[in-house]
């Protein structure tokens, strides 16, 4: 190559460099992000460290402070800065009356003291009574009515009619009925799609009424369980219905539904 091409090429070499260089130097770099620190009301709530069972003991160590807006602070909530640590230990040994997720702020009213009941006591809303019937696969879905669940409740009795021969009656006497335990099973586990095929016993959630006709029904023919669709738990305008029972002079039973008599059936 000769020498003047050779300086040709070596100037504009330096002359792109040089252009380069200074198309450079009018782009600026991007700004450094500003992070700007905002103090907001907050406060240290008490929570679950973990998911805590329907019927559990639980001690500190289930329990953790995390930082909590303090308008979005429920009234219920347990505070570090309104005696929350002696409340924390206070609670120690407590029964969880529900199940609690991780995370879930803890309150007094789904934790009860040891020795103010058992579990099955704890979990009972007030002004409520536990009562079992026995059931079998047969009457109570196939064992798939699992704890919480909310059933119908349907005698079957043989009574006599009035020509004298035996007759089979089935009455509803109760709808919507939560289920609190399945034998001894209170909960459902995670994953568990039926209950225990061999329990032989399902401990209904009713009032004191309700619990007197149970007993009373359980004593006169056989209960069955029709399980009921979560669909229409809070729709169905007969959910807390049924027909109620009374005994009547000598052996007859009469049955009311909603105030009204249906029909009266002899037991003898």
């Amino acid at each position: 190559m000769k020498r003047v091409q050779v300086i040709a090429v070596s100037v504009a070499l330096g002359a792109a460099a040089l252009a380069f260089i200074v198309a450079t130097s009018f782009v600026q770099p991007p700004p450094a992000p500003i992070t700007v620190e905002k103090t907001v009301n907050s406060t240290e709530v008490l929570v679950a460290g973990a998911d805590i069972a329907v019927g559990q003991i639980v001690s500190e160590a289930n329990f953790r402070w995390v930082s909590w807006p303090l308008e979005a602070a429920g009234r219920n909530y347990i505070t570090k800065d309104n005696g929350g640590v002696q409340r924390t230990r206070d609670l120690a040994g407590s029964i969880a009356r529900s199940a609690l997720l991780a995370g879930e702020p803890i309150t007094t009213n789904k934790l009860i003291k040891a020795g103010q009941g058992g579990v099955l006591a704890a979990i009972l809303p007030a002004g409520m009574r536990a009562i079992s019937t026995k059931i079998k696969a047969e009457t109570a879905a196939g064992s798939l009515i699992l704890p919480n669940d909310h059933v119908d409740v349907i005698l079957i009795r043989r009574v006599r009619g009035k020509n004298g021969a035996e007759e089979i009656v089935s009455d509803t006497i109760f709808r919507n009925v939560r289920v609190i335990a399945i034998g001894q099973q209170i909960e459902t586990k995670e994953g568990k799609k039926s209950a225990d095929g061999a329990a032989s016993t399902a401990t209904l959630e009713l009032t004191p009424r309700q619990s007197e006709m149970m007993a009373y029904a359980n004593s006169t023919g056989e209960i069955t369980l029709s399980l009921r669709s979560v669909a229409d738990l809070s729709t169905d305008p007969t959910a807390s219905g049924g027909v109620d029972i009374n005994k009547q002079r000598g052996s007859a039973v009469r049955v009311l539904r909603y105030g009204a008599k249906s029909r009266s059936y002899g037991v003898n």
